[in-house]
């Protein structure tokens, strides 16, 4: 099996929920988002979807 990379962003999910619990009706305030982004992180490392890599820095 090819290994990749996936890079996930915490901010990106919390947009993802806004964008697609505001197409249901649903208007959640930053903190919850930020919350459920954690959340799905958490769950992705828990079910061996993603390894946490805390050397891996960014490029702007």
């Amino acid at each position: 099996m090819k290994e990749i990379e996936v890079v996930i962003d915490t901010e990106e999910i919390a947009e993802f929920f806004y964008n697609e619990l505001t197409k249901r009706g649903y208007v959640p305030g930053e903190d919850e988002l930020e919350e459920l982004a954690d959340i799905t992180f958490d769950y992705l490392l828990k079910k061996c979807i993603i390894d946490e890599d805390l050397d891996f820095e960014m490029e702007d």
